[in-house]
């Protein structure tokens, strides 16, 4: 996170030859919203002096309550590459949302993460976070008609000329480290036309800054490529959906707290609490890191995507992986979570579950080494293996369950969050789909 003073984004601004300045910010659902203004208005904005209508973003207040104001994140600055008219440029800065009262906006999906993310340094730790988005790229006309028609017939690590999508996500890389970020990977992914790109770890508020600018970035260069990118996490049948990996450690200052060299595998107590508390409310947090109906077609055996409420050292199909790299690299990866989901609030979430483990001292299972996808149902209960939620429906019933996982989110996203993903699942439920025609219509 940069350490930039007003006087440095005004003088920024100067040498630069910005014009107008995007204020950002994210709804209840993930989505990126923004208002832009000139930038001669930096100043009244630098002063948290902008209002916007809450009333018309999804999840925010009520028509009776609709006045909001932005307050621009300093750290946040940054110039957008492919915004230039007539030689000059744009800047972004992504908001804090706070009420006329000048207290924060309990809605605002960034202040919830913020919130738990105060609760962990109560506790002495710092979060950091390394993601692992995949996405889509598909021919544009067709997705936009809801049809995905493919680039390639490509698979894992690829090249090009078979990676037709390999200049893209060249572009991509390039533009995102323009813009600051620290490419670590980037590659063709199992599926045909799917793509994966890692970046560096960083605090959990910024990392889920740098996921929200991640997805506005590939879909804004796919599309000058007459392309469409999604994040949608299974389009294709019988392809490997997209998934969003989330590397994680606890700091302490400048020592891991999940590092322990003193014990065999050399982690930490506070790592193995952090891995039984996300266990412990993993089905609720499931409504969150994986928040559409279309996710639960991931969440399926057979495809690499996790299925089962277990960790392991090497395993790759529970839940929680545990990487080889110890020392200050020693970490969990979390690999249900998929990248349709809410950054902010996933980490929210996930954070509040591994803390609540760290202060209950919780114990995990043991790890299970063995493929659990090759278990019979038999053989997961005899281990203790439960299941991650089947439907968008089961895990809504899991987090209206969890009074833990409710408070991190808190009362206001809690509730609009519920009944929108109600409404989904009722949309959805209702639906006639073509495999029903397909399967029943000539039958019955």
């Amino acid at each position: 996170m940069k350490n930039l003073s007003p006087e440095d984004i005004k003088a920024a601004i100067r040498d630069m030859n910005i014009g107008t300045i995007s204020l950002q910010f994210t709804d209840i659902l993930g989505t990126v919203k923004h208002v832009e203004i000139p930038a001669s208005q930096i100043d009244k904005a630098l002063a948290g002096e902008l209002m916007f209508d809450g009333s018309s973003i999804e999840g925010f207040v009520r028509i009776e309550e609709s006045d909001m104001y932005l307050r621009p994140d300093p750290a946040t600055f940054v110039i957008l590459p492919w915004k230039t008219r007539e030689g000059r440029r744009t800047a972004r800065l992504i908001c804090d949302v706070y009420n006329p009262d000048g207290t924060p906006f309990e809605g605002d999906p960034r202040y919830v993460l913020k919130r738990v993310v105060a609760e962990a340094a109560e506790m002495g730790y710092v979060m950091n976070v390394g993601p692992e988005p995949e996405f889509f790229l598909f021919e544009r006309p067709s997705a936009e008609q809801g049809r995905p028609v493919t680039l390639d017939h490509a698979g894992y690590f690829d090249l090009a000329p078979v990676d037709k999508g390999e200049e893209v996500r060249a572009e991509i890389v390039l533009t995102l480290q323009e813009m600051g970020f620290e490419i670590e990977a980037a590659h063709h992914e199992v599926a045909p036309s799917q793509h994966e790109v890692d970046f560096k770890y960083a605090d959990a508020v910024t990392t889920a800054d740098n996921i929200a600018t991640f997805r506005s970035v590939v879909r804004t260069i796919a599309l000058q490529h007459g392309l469409h990118a999604t994040f949608m996490p299974k389009p294709l049948h019988g392809e490997a959906g997209s998934g969003m990996h989330l590397h994680q450690s606890l700091f302490r200052g400048e020592e891991n707290a999940f590092y322990d060299p003193t014990t065999p595998d050399r982690l930490s107590d506070v790592c193995k609490q952090y891995i039984a508390g996300i266990m412990e409310h993993a089905r609720a947090i499931t409504a969150v890191t994986n928040p559409l109906v279309n996710s639960y077609k991931r969440l399926v055996p057979g495809y690499e995507a996790p299925v089962y409420v277990a960790w392991s050292y090497r395993n790759r199909s529970p839940m929680i992986r545990i990487p080889a790299k110890r020392g200050l690299s020693t970490r969990i990866e979390l690999r249900s979570p998929d990248p349709s989901c809410n950054p902010y609030l996933a980490l929210a979430v996930i954070l509040k579950a591994g803390l609540d483990g760290i202060k209950r001292r919780l114990t995990p299972p043991d790890p299970v080494e063995g493929n659990i996808y090759h278990m019979s149902e038999a053989e997961r209960e005899e281990l203790g293996i439960a299941s991650l939620p089947g439907s968008l429906a089961e895990a809504i019933r899991a987090l209206e369950q969890d009074p833990l996982i409710l408070e991190a989110l808190g009362s206001h996203v809690a509730s609009r969050y519920l009944e929108a993903k109600k409404i989904e699942w009722d949309v959805y439920r209702t639906q006639i789909s073509p495999w029903e025609l397909q399967e029943y219509l000539a039958k019955y």
